[in-house]
């Protein structure tokens, strides 16, 4: 071997360096070098006409569901990107949560159906207002997530069918029409970037609609059943499977034809849990279909799996075609490079891999390293596109940390988040200490974390850490040792008896998921307000004051901080009576997702755009509470500017220290290179209290300033403990100094 192939050798097998090459060469990379392609470019052929019945035999019918399909974009989209020396400038190997964390620390989560928009236009054109992020720049937010805005629900014919959850079941890349245009869309993109603001989309790697891709996998065309976990049952066994009703598409197996099924070698049987149970309705994870003609002329019944609701068909991510992963990576291309949205939410991506346990156990579907592989690829594609990702996934602190070694960039906070409701109901933050710490000792840092007051979801509290995979593991709760099943139980049995029923009738249980509510009715449930139709200013105010705790609780610590119009406004739940047509399918959600006006663009209108009542605000438009100094919005810039100034988001927490008082809450932080020590001090509380706070970073000497209220609060002593009195529902933003 020659000295230089010896050299050439040693050099191939050294250790990455710490420095990344974006870091080194391109420290801030402009967008405009990310790849840029169109999915739908000038002169491509019109859609074929509607010609026929809608039929597998029908040819025009086939090729309709094909060119209209999310795989064929895919397949588009990609060869456009494909062998690019652009698609190699950014690295992607690792997750970048500090990276992602500075582009877009503070985001706002928008629901599309409940804003209510500018006259004369679309959601996405509202949401590319210059007006609105100018408001959104002074408060001090730098993100807007749009939720799902392109097309979903299903096809039937040549008809399309409604959503069956939000829009999170998918059915094209294209925009709907009902919230804008493609245009819209890379409009709002420029104006967030010229307010020095990012676009989050959203992409569903779970599951899609059943929209022309699973039509075409039902008739079995090309490699279209490789999209899903489906399987073809053969006729002979037909009588194993239920029968569909008139009208309707597929039916759920029930727990018997679901066995039956599993010993005749077609499925793997009953998973590790039935999202969304609901006895008759949903009983297992599994439907079958109606009976298909393909263009081959052969009838066909297949069994397939689904997560959630019937109408949201699994994505099968190891089939030997690579259909549902090509789909996914297609649909993530076409919102970065086309679109021009710089990061992607991740839903459902927890439930990515399957596999059959031994006989009697249900199947593996929960922390499958599959499901791992499957998030590495997506954010490492959107990675090299010069984007982040984030995830929403309520399983175990285990699952959280594991899918963060090189999956996505960020992970939503369903650590803490039912934690700190429930210091709020109980005026106790004894779980939501445990929990934090919980996720310090298993790595899981706070700067990977999305922070989130309200979003369309429920107020989770199945606290899956503690009901599944350590249920039987004890934990120590006021001096007791419980386990975590008992944990888990008690603390939803208390979350439940706070904050809904007799104590609080405007919020509802949701499932066996969690409570239906507004952050501003659980404040109102945990000051024992039992109505919420006659408020006085002053019990605003309690609640004002109750809603800046959570924001505290939340920006001030390291990682991303969230909130939505529902905060901004300060809404209340609908009363049921007005959404009755809405809760007929059991999904009480719909109390909390009443639509709010901004920047009272139609102050006159009782609905937004899409018909979504109009809720009561008690806070008002962002206009109007910028003009006022102790108005929610007002407090909120201030604190956020606190936040921005001391670097908190990208802080490193050490330490949740002990207290001297069950409604404090001590979080310890190192700030950045500095290396300065910040502690957020909150009082979950409504009654005023003291006591002496210590810590082991806390160095003798130092004087404790408040960055929030400007003044010094002591000194810290030869203890390593700091003396504070703090107000009820109130908190500190400490930095200690020479």
């Amino acid at each position: 071997m020659t000295d230089e192939h010896a050299a050439a050798d040693h050099q191939s097998q050294h250790e990455p360096t710490e420095i990344t090459y974006s870091e080194q060469f391109y420290p801030a990379r402009p967008r405009a070098l990310r790849p840029r392609a169109r999915l739908r470019p000038q002169g491509q052929p019109s859609p074929r006409e509607r010609g026929g019945d809608p039929v597998g035999i029908n040819p025009d019918y086939v090729a309709w569901l094909r060119h209209h399909s999310m795989l064929q974009d895919s397949r588009d989209l990609s060869v456009q990107l494909t062998g690019q020396g652009s698609m190699w400038q950014n690295p992607f190997a690792r997750p970048d949560p500090k990276a992602a964390v500075s582009a877009a620390p503070v985001w706002f989560t928008a629901y599309p159906i409940s804003l209510v928009t500018r006259p004369g236009h679309s959601f996405l054109g509202t949401l590319a207002d210059p007006g609105l992020w100018r408001v959104f720049s002074d408060i001090g937010i730098r993100a807007v997530h749009t939720g799902p805005v392109k097309r979903a629900g299903g096809i039937w014919g040549w008809d399309t069918t409604p959503s069956v959850d939000g829009h999170f079941d998918r059915i094209s890349t294209a925009i709907d029409q009902a919230f804008g245009t493609e245009d819209d869309f890379r409009r709002m993109c420029q104006v967030a970037g010229d307010h020095g603001g990012t676009i989050i989309d959203d992409i569903v790697p779970g599951h899609t609609g059943k929209g022309p891709d699973f039509r075409l996998a039902e008739m079995n065309v090309e490699d279209y059943p490789g999209i899903y976990h489906m399987v073809q049952i053969a006729p002979e066994d037909w009588p194993l499977l239920p029968t569909v009703p008139p009208g309707r598409d597929s039916v759920n197996l029930d727990t018997e034809a679901e066995e039956a099924l599993e010993k005749a070698g077609y499925i793997i049987g009953r998973l590790q849990r039935v999202i969304f149970h609901d006895p008759g309705v949903k009983d297992t994870n599994w439907s079958a279909t109606r009976e298909v003609v393909g263009p081959d002329g052969v009838t066909r019944r297949w069994v397939y799996l689904h997560y959630f609701k019937e109408g949201q068909p699994s994505i099968n991510w190891l089939d030997p075609t690579f259909a549902g992963m090509r789909l996914v990576i297609g649909d993530a291309l076409h919102s970065l490079g086309d679109l021009g949205s710089g990061a992607l939410r991740l839903d459902a991506n927890g439930f990515l891999g399957v596999e059959k346990s031994a006989e009697g156990l249900p199947a593996w579907s929960e922390g499958h390293p599959l499901s791992e592989a499957a998030n590495q690829l997506i954010a490492s594609m959107v990675r090299k596109m010069g984007g982040f990702t984030f995830q929403e996934l309520n399983l175990t602190v285990d699952d959280i940390k594991m899918t963060s070694e090189a999956g996505a960039d960020l992970s939503y906070d369903f650590v803490n988040r039912p934690a700190y409701h429930h210091a709020l109901a109980t005026a106790d933050t004894e779980f939501l200490r445990l929990t934090l710490n919980i996720a310090l000792d298993s790595g899981v840092a706070a700067a990977g974390l999305v922070h989130a007051l309200q979003n369309h979801d429920e107020l989770t509290y199945e606290l899956v850490h503690f009901a599944t995979l350590h249920k039987d593991d004890l934990f120590t709760y006021h001096g007791v040792e419980v386990t975590g099943g008992q944990l888990a139980e008690h603390i939803r049995a208390e979350l439940v008896q706070t904050l809904t029923g007799p104590s609080a009738p405007y919020n509802a249980i949701f499932t066996t998921n969690g409570i239906a509510s507004t952050t501003v009715s659980v404040i109102a449930a945990a000051l024992g307000y039992t109505t919420l139709d006659n408020l006085t200013n002053q019990d605003i105010r309690e609640v004002k004051r109750a809603h800046l705790l959570l924001a505290m609780f939340n920006a001030l610590q390291p990682g991303v901080f969230s909130l939505s119009g529902w905060d901004l406004c300060g809404l209340l739940t609908l009363p049921r009576e007005r959404v009755a047509s809405l809760l007929a399918t059991g999904d009480t959600r719909w109390i909390h997702r009443a639509a709010y006006d901004l920047m009272d663009y139609q102050p006159g209108a009782a609905t937004s755009g899409s018909g979504m009542l109009k809720g009561h605000s008690l806070y008002g438009s962002l206009p109007a509470q910028l003009q006022d100094p102790n108005s929610f919005a007002s407090r909120l810039k201030h604190l956020l500017r606190v936040r921005d100034e001391t670097g908190i988001a990208t802080a490193d927490q050490l330490e949740i220290p002990a207290v001297p008082h069950p409604a404090l809450l001590v979080m310890v932080h190192r700030i950045g290179e500095s290396g300065q020590i910040q502690a957020t001090v909150l009082n979950f509380g409504s009654t005023p209290v003291s006591g002496s706070v210590a810590s082991e970073h806390f160095q003798p000497g130092r004087r404790a300033h408040d960055f929030l209220s400007g003044r010094e609060v002591g000194v810290v002593d030869d203890m390593r403990a700091l003396y504070v009195e703090l107000p009820g529902h109130d908190g500190f933003c400490l930095l200690l100094q020479e």
